[in-house]
């Protein structure tokens, strides 16, 4: 069953108009709030209530669905990417895929230059953006712009549109689950690494973890170690980069923690090791 986004003035306008969408009750919707309404300041700056609906299905019929679900995912890959979107994300401590991710060398593939206009590249660039932009028409989200280049060894996507803040969601979380879902698909079909911008989302997240590091770097500075808080998502990759690119000659990696939560520790393993 295919999520809808609704709009309305109140939450409960928003659930009616998602019953008659579905031709249901309202307590065989699922939803999640997208925005609460406001009332704004003498009409202005007033906003609407969004959510995310989707009718419930029952046991029986779920059952079949999976079943097709999974025959249908062997068949395209981006059918298996359109399912994932759905679904909670289970980030495990032993996930090589993920651990890859993070663990992205940039100085393993700048030797390869920027070889975006090659055919090969250029193949790759056009595939990989139809197959998104077939992902994004059956989603709920308005999103009117889908660029992809492809060098270096990394697929770098752009995504932009009036509900790309819906898309990042709150905190980052869908922008999480969304990198993470097109870097398992990406990565194994095409041999690249992902790097995914949604409008300005990286940009900001950049600025926000170069603000934050400041203390840290100076700590390290002083004492010739530190470690980072535990950190989210895309954040730890950020904090990776720049902690590296700081620190070229000290030992940089990310560690999980007893929460599972991953953090990044800086020492002088490799010069005490070189020396």
């Amino acid at each position: 069953m295919t999520m809808k986004r609704i709009e309305a003035e109140t939450l409960e306008e928003a659930y009616k108009k998602a019953s008659k969408e579905f031709n249901c009750s309202i307590t065989e919707i699922n939803y999640e709030i997208i925005q609460y309404p406001t009332t704004g300041v003498m009409g202005l700056f007033k906003k609407p209530a969004i959510i995310v609906a989707v009718k419930k299905i029952n046991s029986q019929k779920s059952i079949d669905e999976k079943e097709e679900i999974k025959e249908e995912s062997n068949r395209e890959d981006t059918s298996k990417v359109a399912e994932k979107s759905n679904s909670s994300i289970d980030i495990k401590e032993d996930d090589k895929v993920l651990n890859s991710f993070f663990e992205t060398n940039k100085e393993d593939i700048s030797e390869f230059g920027d070889d975006r206009n090659s055919p090969q590249n250029r193949a790759l660039a056009i595939e990989i953006e139809d197959k998104i932009k077939k992902l994004i028409d059956i989603s709920c989200f308005d999103i009117d712009t889908v660029e992809v280049d492809v060098f270096n060894k990394i697929a770098h996507i752009f995504i932009d549109g009036e509900d790309a803040a819906l898309l990042i969601g709150k905190e980052g979380y869908r922008y999480n689950a969304l990198s993470y879902m097109l870097f398992n698909w990406i990565n194994s079909k095409y041999d690249l690494y992902l790097k995914l911008e949604i409008a300005e989302f990286i940009q900001s997240q950049q600025a926000m973890i170069e603000n934050y590091l400041k203390p840290i770097i100076e700590h390290i500075e002083i004492n010739g170690r530190g470690k980072t808080k535990p950190l989210d998502g895309i954040l730890v990759q950020i904090a990776l980069e720049q902690l590296r690119a700081k620190f070229p000659n000290k030992y940089v990696a990310i560690k999980t923690g007893k929460d599972n939560r991953k953090f990044i520790i800086i020492n002088d393993f490799n010069s005490a090791k070189k020396g």
